[in-house]
Formats: structure tokens, sequence, C-alpha cells
């Protein structure tokens, strides 16, 4: 078993997972928005090709892909998603007219760090994602071949936002994906699966927080190197202690108006707007008065043009001294929460952080968090006092080097 695991294939990980749903980097970040709103899926991944407008040769994506093959070829050069729209949405001169700024191409979306999303073979060994994943990458595009007979094909209509080349689709991994299938053959690991977090030394210090009562723009940052670490923000009190997070994860279920109440609430006021139940009344007025206030225009009419299409009108007929006096009561989510409620647990996190403790095993931590969707949890002491965070990344360090001496 130890021998078949060292030669496993992606392509046996691939099994079931869906074609990507894709872009052009010469569409807009209003088309973005778009397939985003209308799928389950918290990315869209980013191609070099178009098959409406082939795309100039020599040009260089913003994830540091350059077209060094053929015009024809059909390359993967990263992933954007609704977090990268909201913190883009938070620059100054994105909230005075957000409409002029989501006419800009998806390009501007791609953070310029290299490696993030790879291209690998079907044939590539667990242990070489592995590899690649330490080395930084979060999503690996392995091609899937499609096998339809020529009837269905003839009634199959094409997707717009799945890129078909050559007669092959493309799906990705993730790191969740190793983990999920390392923890479904457990027991060759035995015994470093229950050895805990803390003797195996995996609790990283290296942790993103915000206090409570800060404003949340201050977390603007620290919210875009969490979608880049694959983490999240802690929001804790005035003496270190958790009270809950900023998830990117959470932002990625709602829709690009969250802008507007990152911009102008506090830390605290922003994780209960975006906490599933969806955002209260009185804080849906707050953040109007407060563009009102700060002549943000453009983002106030687009915040209420969104939010008065999805129930949330009588939020804007009541003045201000009446918004500071009515009890917080949500409201139906705007945006993707306006769907059927059949959609998966995964798109109802709260904001509620999800927490271990030093001595907890690492197979309890890797199957909390599987179970919540999340590629970390937040390490505290008994007091709720933040200690650090273990990673998927550092879980796929200690298999590493136990698959070190299997070879």
């Amino acid at each position: 078993m130890a021998v078949r695991l060292l030669s496993q294939e992606l392509s046996d990980l691939c099994l079931g997972k869906p074609a990507l749903k894709s872009l052009s980097v010469t569409s807009t970040i209003a088309e973005v928005l778009e397939v985003l709103k209308t799928s389950d899926d918290n990315f869209v991944s980013v191609w070099s090709c178009d098959h409406k407008a082939k795309t100039s040769s020599g040009f260089e994506s913003a994830a540091g892909f350059s077209h060094d093959y053929d015009d024809d070829e059909c390359r993967c050069v990263g992933k954007v998603g609704m977090v990268d729209v909201i913190c883009y949405l938070c620059k100054d001169e994105n909230l005075v007219s957000p409409s002029v700024a989501l006419k800009e191409p998806v390009s501007v979306l791609l953070p310029k760090i290299p490696g993030l999303v790879m291209h690998v073979e079907p044939s590539c060994s667990l242990l070489e994602a592995i590899d690649l994943m330490l080395q930084g990458a979060q999503n690996l595009v392995v091609p899937i071949k499609t096998k339809l007979s020529n009837k269905r094909k003839q009634h199959q209509k094409p997707s717009p936002t799945v890129t078909i080349h050559e007669g092959r689709e493309f799906c990705w991994l993730t790191q969740e994906d190793v983990i999920r299938f390392l923890l479904s053959c457990i027991g060759l690991f035995s015994p470093i699966p229950a050895f805990s977090i803390d003797t195996l030394g995996i609790i990283s210090p290296d942790i993103l927080t915000v206090e409570y009562h800060s404003p949340a723009s201050a977390a603007t940052g620290a919210i875009s190197r969490a979608l880049v670490d694959q983490t999240s923000v802690a929001v804790v009190d005035s003496e270190g202690t958790l009270i809950g997070e900023i998830s990117s994860f959470t932002l990625a279920c709602c829709d690009e108006t969250v802008a507007a109440a990152l911009k102008t609430l506090s830390s605290g006021d922003l994780m209960a707007y975006i906490d599933c139940g969806g955002p209260p009344e009185d804080l849906v007025r707050v953040v109007s008065a407060r563009l009102k206030e700060r002549n943000l225009n453009g983002m106030l009419e687009h915040f209420t043009m969104s939010m008065s299409s999805d129930g949330f009108s009588s939020a804007f007929s009541s003045s201000d001294e009446e918004s500071m006096t009515i009890p917080a009561s949500p409201l139906p989510r705007s945006g993707r929460h306006s769907r059927s409620m059949s959609y998966s647990a995964r798109m109802v996190r709260r904001s509620e952080a999800i927490v271990c403790h030093p001595k907890s095993s690492l197979v309890a931590v890797m199957v909390q968090a599987i179970a919540h969707r999340v590629n970390y949890v937040w390490v505290i002491e008994d007091d709720c006092s933040l200690v650090g965070i273990v990673t998927f990344s550092d879980m796929l360090k200690v298999f590493r080097e136990h698959l070190e001496t299997m070879a």
C-alpha cells in the first residue's frame, strides 16, 4: 500500500472533479462578477486564450506568466474570486466610481505572485504535487479528457465559461484535495496522526490580526494577504483574546457591495455584517449614511440599488436617528445568498473562528478543517488567548517528511 501511495498519480485524484469555469484575461471585472454570482465556486480561472478573439502575442499576465508557447495553446494564468473584487473596490478611486472600475480587465485583479496556479500533467505524482504546493502553488491545473458520444456532443449546449481545447477540459486540485486524500489513507502514517500539533511543531505564530474596535478598512491589506496565504484575519480584543475572524471564505459568499461595509464599519461590525444570517438592517443604514457623509456617491448609488433590489428598501427610508435605535435584525442575504436555501453547507460559513488547542491531535485538526471547508485552524489556550494557526501547508510538510522515509 505504501508503494502504491508513493506512485499515486494526480489523475486518480481528479476523478469526479468538475471542469473549470473560466474567463479570458480580456474579460471585464463585471463579467467575473456575473460568473461568480451564478456559481457555487469561490474562484473562476483566468486563461490566456480567448476563443472569441485571440489575445495578441507577447502579452504577459499579471500573474507572472508570459507567452512563451504557441498562441493556440490554452493556458491558465491565475484565478480570481469575490474577495479580489471587494478589495479592489475598496480603493479610494474605485469607491468614487465603481461602475467605471468594473469595466476594467480582469488582469488588474491577478496577484503579481508567480506560481500560485501551475499546470501539471495527469501523470504527475502525489509527491511532486505536494512539493509544488509547499513551494507556493495553490491550484494545480490538470487536463481531463471528455468522453462524449457523437450523439451527446450534438445535443450538448456549449458553456461560455468552460475551457475546452482540442477535446480537453481542465480541473484543478487544491491543498484541500490532497489533505482529504491523505486522510483517506491516514493509517499508513501511524503513529504521526495521533501526535499533537504542539509536539509536531506545526503551530505558526505568524498570524494576521485586527482589533475588534478598529476600522475594518485597516484590515484591507491583511485580507488581501490572507487570501494569498489561504488563511484568515483574526479579530481580537485589546488583550489578544480571539473574538472571531474576517475570513476570505466568508467574504467570498457575499457580493461586491461588502466593499462599502469594509470601508465604513469597524472590524467587529463587519463580522456581524458578513455573518451568514445576512447584514442587519441597522448596519445597512450606517453604511449608507457614512457613504453619504464621505461623498462617495458612486458607491452609495451602487450600494443602494443592490440592497433595494434584495429586499433592503426599508433601510433607506428611515432617518439616521432611527437607525441607531433599531436592534440588529438580519435581512435576506443579498447577491449569492438570495438563491435557494438548498446550497451546500460551505456556503453558510459564520464569522465564528474554527479553533483547536495545542494538544489537539493532527488528525483531529485535519478533520476539523475539512469539515468546515477551510485551509487553517486557529490555535487557542483555555482562556481563548490566541496562540497561532495551523494550515494545510504545515500539515503537508509533516506528511512530506514521512513520505520521504517511505521511499
